[in-house]
Parts: structure tokens; C-alpha cells; sequence
């Protein structure tokens, strides 16, 4: 499964799959409507103490990688990204969309390895538990 990155205000396409928006905060100026998504997982975003300390500071980028990952060792952020992967098994493609303009240095950066890091190891359970069953 592809894990892509999408700015909230690019626009929608067919290939982006299961589109799941990764902010806390909703993206300035857009419709719900507009941005098509099949999830709103806020609760993988970011601290607000986090987010606030970073403030898209390019010299905080590795300091904020490491907090983040460490956000990210929750019990009930793992479940959610969990689930965010289980809900998209039918699409080819997972779209992390985030609404920062800065496209190198946002969230949806570090979600996109833990997502490829999850969806891989449920690839691989899942490829190990047809070798045993056949």
C-alpha cells in the first residue's frame, strides 16, 4: 500500500485513495466538502504544546521529529493508525493530507514513515499467516 502526502489545498485526485486529513486544526478556507476525506484523525496530530513550540520552524525540524516520535508511542495513537490502515485495505493508496505550506518540514512527514513502518508489518503478518494456513 502506497502511504502519499497532499496539501489540503491541492487538489483531489482519484489516485489519492483513502484520504485522511492529519492536522488538529482544520485547514483554513476549505469546505469538507472540497477535501473529500475518509478520515480526520486529529488525534495522531501533534501535541498543541508540540505544534505551538515547533511553529514551522525549519531549525526545530530534527527536535521536532524526535518529540513527535515520541507522541507517537501512545498506545492510543498506534490503535489509530491501526485502524486507519484496517479502514483502507480497499484502496491501493493512503493520502496523508495536512495543510502546512512548508511541504518539507510538517507532520505529515514523520506520519508517512510510521504509516509505511505499520502497513508493511500488516503486510508481512498477513503474507506469514497465508504461508502456515496453505
Amino acid at each position: 500500500m502506497k502511504i502519499l502526502l497532499k496539501r489540503a489545498y491541492e487538489k483531489v485526485a482519484a489516485e489519492d485513495g483513502f484520504r485522511v486529513l492529519v492536522d488538529r486544526l482544520w485547514p483554513r478556507g476549505k469546505k469538507k466538502v472540497d477535501l473529500r476525506l475518509s478520515a480526520w484523525a486529529k488525534d495522531i496530530a501533534p501535541s498543541t504544546e508540540l505544534r505551538k513550540w515547533f511553529g514551522h520552524d525549519p531549525t526545530r525540524w530534527l527536535e521536532f521529529c524526535q518529540r513527535y516520535e515520541v507522541e507517537l508511542k501512545n498506545p492510543e495513537v498506534r490503535t489509530t493508525v491501526l485502524q486507519t490502515i484496517h479502514a483502507a485495505q480497499k484502496w491501493p493508496a493512503i493520502t496523508l493530507v495536512y495543510g502546512a505550506k512548508d511541504t518539507e518540514h510538517n507532520e505529515a512527514i514523520v506520519l508517512q514513515r510510521i504509516f509505511q513502518q505499520v502497513a508493511s508489518s500488516i503486510s508481512s503478518n498477513s503474507n506469514r499467516q497465508k504461508v502456515t494456513t496453505n
